[in-house]
């Protein structure tokens, strides 16, 4: 199981944290594509393509972040952010199931192909695949709206009656982003084919900022402390309506962007010949490493509700449920997705290059450079993280419907999430070893291994743990879930490879801790003087992290010059090189 969508704000990621035109078969009546960017193939074209994806994507994280706030103060961790968050996390599933997983492993390789091979420039092509799309999105959205009942018994089976009645009528508007996720996800591949980055990237902070408008809209509209029992219902009409608003925006400016390349959609039906049936055959594993995924989802969302049901009844007056869950992750996923991706992004074509030429040596060579390099910044950061959990949380979360209590337990899973991260971000490298490789077939077997280990510890916590504290339990399975694969896939890839450069990753990463170890101590140090003489305060929960990452900073610093270890010089070395500049 990779990385779990939460809320649809995974870059992936939803995570996080996620083709062309004219359509007459008669040669000459191609699209004329418009090259706002002053041609792909240059240099400059391509350091300002590089530039405004750079931007966007900080600026998506930054409003995404605020976006996660915003809901939290008006929505809160308890039962009615359970009852949204549910909502809203289904139809970003659904879409991951039956399109999302096909974008990347299927429909952007075949559009590429067509585009090259086919007489036309692949508009025959390209128009097959948008009617379908358009056909197909537009029967399931209508299919899951008359089926919302279903889909929230099946990911909150213990809500309350109120709650579910709340979740259901939030659903039928939620589910209607179905329709507008696929076709962002189909056009912004279309777009990718083109060289097109700007539009996919910036678009989601049009959404974004809809739904931070919607969030605030309900705080004055609302006010706090809203439950499922008495929140109204053009309450909810509002956050329903805004929240879709925000999708369907994002649509919206995707097609106006390929309208702008000169793509005219003309609905064809004909899909006999087009090849499109033998590349979906061709993604089979693809779509089982999907559907892993999201049964590893389906489980940490069931059991999360449960759990906050059942902490509300026995009289805990704290949100320990899936909301509390996603709100430590988009926390959590951030050191990933600044410092793991982008050089995960940048080692995954010069992998893939040596892979077809069977250079094991170079792939072996660049998978532990690239874990070492990450391993040099998430160590230290993973540390601070689980230590600083709660104080951080606290001062992100702790306002409007979340109370300091609602904060604290979220700064607990983030705590234990922290600690996941090193693991997380080696599975994941691992992962794209395999992709490089052309092997779909063993992560698609490893992400099985991964939800089982998930489930029976989700399970086991869910059964053994107090009902406030089972959310942690949670996470600390799905953690714990990378362990195990991270260890299948290193024995997998070290035979394949000729070995993983162990006894150099495991005596850096050994080196790593030992360096900050020092930083550890001295944190704790400053956290214990911060709560004795301030207490659990603003001054708190600001000067401990600050104070203590400093100190930290240079201690680690200091331990890992005394340690030798290499990749700090490495990195050094390439800061001062680029100071001189």
């Amino acid at each position: 199981m990779a990385t779990e969508t939460t809320n649809g704000t995974d870059d992936t990621s939803h995570s996080a944290g996620a083709a062309g035109s004219g359509d007459s078969d008669t040669p000459g009546d191609h699209e004329t594509p418009v090259d706002s960017e002053g041609g792909s193939g240059s240099s400059g074209g391509m350091m300002r393509s590089s530039l405004v994806m750079a931007a966007g994507t900080m600026v998506s994280r930054v409003t995404g972040f605020i976006k996660v706030i915003v809901l939290a103060a008006a929505l809160g961790t308890q039962l009615l952010g359970d009852a949204y968050n549910t909502a809203q996390t289904i139809p970003f599933i659904i879409n991951d199931l039956l399109i999302g997983g096909l974008m990347v492993s299927v429909i952007i390789p075949f559009l590429v192909k067509r585009r090259k091979q086919d007489s036309d420039g692949g508009v025959r092509t390209e128009n097959r695949l948008f009617t379908a799309a358009v056909v197909l999105l537009l029967g399931i959205t209508l299919a899951a709206i008359l089926a919302s009942q279903l889909l929230i018994t099946l990911y909150a089976s213990r809500f309350t009656e109120v709650q579910s009645e709340v979740s259901v009528y939030l659903a039928r508007f939620l589910l209607a982003q179905i329709f507008f996720i696929g076709l962002s996800g189909l056009i912004s591949a279309m777009l990718n084919t083109r060289d097109k980055f700007g539009a996919p990237v910036w678009a989601p902070v049009l959404n974004n900022l809809v739904i931070i408008a919607t969030g605030g809209l309900f705080l004055l509209v609302a006010g706090t402390g809203k439950t499922p029992e008495t929140v109204e219902p053009a309450e909810l009409t509002l956050l329903g309506l805004g929240t879709t608003l925000g999708m369907v925006l994002q649509a919206a400016v995707l097609t106006l962007s390929l309208w702008r390349t000169g793509f005219r959609w003309r609905p064809r039906l004909d899909l006999r010949g087009s090849g499109l049936g033998e590349a979906l055959r061709s993604a089979g594993w693809m779509l089982v490493y999907t559907m892993m995924t999201q049964l590893g989802l389906l489980i940490t969302t069931n059991l999360a509700n449960a759990a906050n049901v059942a902490s509300i009844e026995a009289g805990h007056n704290v949100g320990a449920g899936i909301t509390a869950y996603n709100y430590a992750y988009q926390l959590f996923q951030l050191p990933y997705a600044i410092i793991a991706v982008s050089l995960i992004t940048v080692l995954l074509p010069q992998m893939s290059g040596h892979a077809a030429d069977e250079r094991w040596e170079e792939v072996r060579a660049g998978f532990s450079r690239t874990l070492r390099v990450s391993a040099l910044i998430l160590v230290p950061v993973a540390l601070a993280m689980a230590l600083y959990a709660t104080q951080v949380s606290v001062l992100v979360f702790a306002r409007g419907s979340t109370s300091t209590a609602d904060a604290q337990n979220v700064g607990t899973v983030l705590a234990v999430m922290s600690l996941g991260l090193l693991p997380f971000t080696v599975f994941q490298l691992m992962l794209r070893v395999f992709f490089a490789m052309g092997d779909t077939r063993t992560p698609a077997l490893i992400s099985v291994a991964n939800v089982g280990v998930h489930g029976v510890l989700a399970c086991t916590a869910y059964v053994v743990l107090p009902p406030h504290q089972a959310v942690v339990g949670v996470a600390g399975g799905f953690m714990l879930s990378f362990v195990s694969g991270l260890t299948i896939a290193g024995v997998i890839l070290s035979k394949r490879l000729g070995g993983l450069d162990g006894r150099r990753v495991l005596g850096t990463l050994l080196r790593l801790h030992l360096a900050a170890a020092p930083s550890v101590a001295a944190g704790m140090g400053v956290l214990w003087f911060f709560e004795e003489r301030y207490g659990q305060s603003l001054v708190t929960n600001i000067g401990a992290p600050v104070a203590g990452c400093v100190i930290g900073a240079l201690l680690f610093l200091l331990f890992a010059r005394l340690l030798r270890i290499q990749e700090l010089h490495s990195a050094l070395d390439l800061v001062r090189s680029r100071l001189r500049r």
